[in-house]
């Protein structure tokens, strides 16, 4: 995970998941998601989609993207929902991965020291305090 994320910085030179996902031909829609549903990665007829639901904040859409970035990226082939009650509770293994992934991009350019606390990572980062777990 860590060497699919070094190669993304540093072919695109960013760590912006939406500069990035646009890179790689994904296609970025924003909708209604529900309640329950923050986004969604699918593939049709060859072509790439992130939906991100629309009514999120600024740092949880960029956060969305980067976790259904990591979906293309570690899980090809395979389409994942990032579900609130799911994966904040109870992720499973692909849903944490995504997670996983999602903040070390986020967090790619940081010099993290070992006195930074989570919350001071992610606040610094823009990443929603609840993520701070996969730090």
């Amino acid at each position: 995970m860590k060497e699919t994320i070094r190669k993304l910085v540093k072919r695109y030179k960013t760590n912006c998941p939406f500069i990035i996902s646009r890179e790689l031909g994904i296609h970025i829609r924003y909708a209604d998601l529900g309640q329950s549903t923050r986004g969604i990665y699918y593939r049709k007829l060859r072509r790439r989609f992130i939906v991100i639901h629309s009514d999120l904040s600024l740092e949880w859409q960029r956060f969305v993207c980067a976790h259904e970035l990591g979906h293309d990226r570690l899980h090809k082939g395979l389409g994942y929902y990032f579900l609130e009650q799911n994966t904040l509770v109870n992720p499973g293994k692909f849903e944490r991965q995504a997670n996983e992934f999602a903040v070390k991009l986020l967090i790619f350019d940081d010099k993290v020291s070992g006195d930074d606390t989570t919350d001071e990572i992610c606040l610094r980062n823009n990443i929603p305090i609840e993520m701070g777990k996969f730090i």
